[in-house]
């Protein structure tokens, strides 16, 4: 016996027993409709019905009957089809979205559902376990970022590539994801000057223990906060607390976001046709990510926002990058990466001979060299010089000595300074009046 069924031999039971007890006297007509949930003038039409046909005249007339609704057969033939040559393995939600979408699909996702699991192209969800409970998410926007990386085959037909994505703890919504060949401080540094660039600074930064986040002395023990990464330097220097997760389950948020990526996204690229790494970035930026916010975000507990706005973008720029020492060669050149970065005469300085210098290298490639504040220097990712010096910052140590080339005049040699005792020039000897004759010669 199936549902309607049984409630239909429910519903007969209870209005017997109802009638029963107004034939008896025992419930007026009034009290008798509202114990079976209707009006009085329709329990009056069934009482006739059921003394005229019996039980049949207390049937639903609707069971059996076609819905003027129903969603005809060659419509869910079609959607059937649809799934088996386009979207094979992709989960329900997902289908039914690009359906709506892009198929006119006017029906709802429990009839998809429905459908796609009674011809057995979806298999029934098992039945969760328990879980832990879910972290409060930060009232506002801005209070808490996750960044995180996912190795995984993004690209149909290609090595595995990592995501790396920053989002927000309060409303979900990422901000930035995109591909790399493999996670590390310069991935790090590039989504971070996205965000920041875009919607200010935030409050604190959650990540797990990478080593490029944080230095852990001991496998699976706490992190070193008093030894910096590159990363852990640049988020001091603009006051962001950075903190580590110490489980999978502990970021979780973030966790179940690549969740979904694994599940949409590598379906979207493939559906799109694209198979290089930044014709997917793009198309990531422009085209999946609004879709996935409008799907995924949620509002925040407040409207305010806690991003602060960064006035100079020039700060982030040399914030976010990696930053190490050197100490400048006897040539004025400083060695970087297998690069030697010749330094031109910038500053008051002739040279930079042994002095301590700092080498950034910046998400775009490019390096410059700072002597503290100043810079003394910017190249290309050849090591080559952005802007040529004007004047060699170091002297020759001879003149030229090859014969048909003109020496060129030196300065005028400078002046001796006259003697303390020696008399100004172009000034007469004073003749002096005495009683004693002055001797021509020195005396011993």
């Amino acid at each position: 016996m199936n549902r309607a069924a049984w409630l239909q031999d429910r519903r007969m039971q209870k209005f017997r027993d109802v009638l029963s007890r107004w034939e008896q006297r025992d419930l007026s007509m009034l009290e008798a409709a509202e114990l079976l949930g209707m009006s009085e003038r329709q329990f009056r039409r069934y009482r006739i019905r059921f003394d005229e046909e019996g039980e049949a005249g207390l049937l639903d007339r609707r069971l059996g009957r076609a819905s003027a609704r129903r969603i005809p057969a060659d419509e869910v033939e079609r959607m059937l089809r649809l799934y088996e040559s386009h979207y094979r393995g992709w989960n329900v939600s997902h289908f039914h979205e690009h359906g709506q979408r892009d198929h006119k699909f006017y029906w709802g996702y429990t009839f998809t559902k429905a459908q796609l699991q009674l011809a057995g192209l979806v298999k029934r969800a098992a039945h969760r376990g328990a879980h832990r409970r879910k972290r409060e998410r930060k009232p506002a926007e801005g209070m808490m970022l996750h960044q995180d990386g996912s190795r995984h085959t993004w690209l149909a037909g290609q090595s595995p590539l990592d995501l790396i994505v920053t989002m927000d703890d309060a409303t979900s919504t990422t901000y930035s994801a995109f591909l790399v060949e493999e996670e590390g401080t310069a991935s790090s540094f590039k989504g971070l000057l996205e965000v920041f660039s875009q919607h200010g600074l935030c409050c604190s930064l959650y990540t797990d223990r990478g080593s490029h986040y944080f230095v852990t002395p001991k496998a699976g023990g706490g992190v070193d906060k008093s030894c910096l990464t590159q990363v852990g330097r640049a988020l001091e220097r603009l006051g962001i607390e950075h903190i580590p997760a110490y489980s999978p389950e502990a970021r979780g948020r973030s966790e179940r976001m690549f969740g979904t990526l694994q599940d949409r996204l590598v379906k979207e690229l493939q559906l799109a046709g694209i198979t290089g790494i930044e014709a997917a970035n793009r198309w990531i930026a422009e085209v999946y990510l609004p879709r996935h916010n409008a799907r995924f975000a949620k509002p925040a507990a407040i409207p305010e926002k806690a991003f602060v706005a960064v006035a100079d973008k020039t700060v982030l720029i040399e914030t976010l990058c990696i930053e190490e020492e050197r100490t400048v060669a006897r040539d004025n050149t400083v060695a970087y990466a297998g690069l030697a970065l010749q330094i031109g005469h910038c500053g008051p300085r002739a040279h930079y001979v042994k002095a301590r210098v700092k080498v950034r290298a910046y998400a775009d490639g490019t390096l410059g060299v700072f002597h503290g504040p100043l810079c003394i220097g910017r190249y290309d990712h050849e090591g080559r010089a952005l802007a040529a010096p004007a004047v060699s910052s170091l002297a020759p140590c001879s003149m030229p000595s090859r014969r048909g080339l003109q020496t060129p005049a030196g300065p005028p040699p400078p002046s001796c300074r006259p003697a303390v005792t020696a008399s100004a020039r172009g000034a007469r000897s004073i003749v002096r009046a005495g009683t004693k004759k002055r001797t021509s010669r020195p005396i011993k």
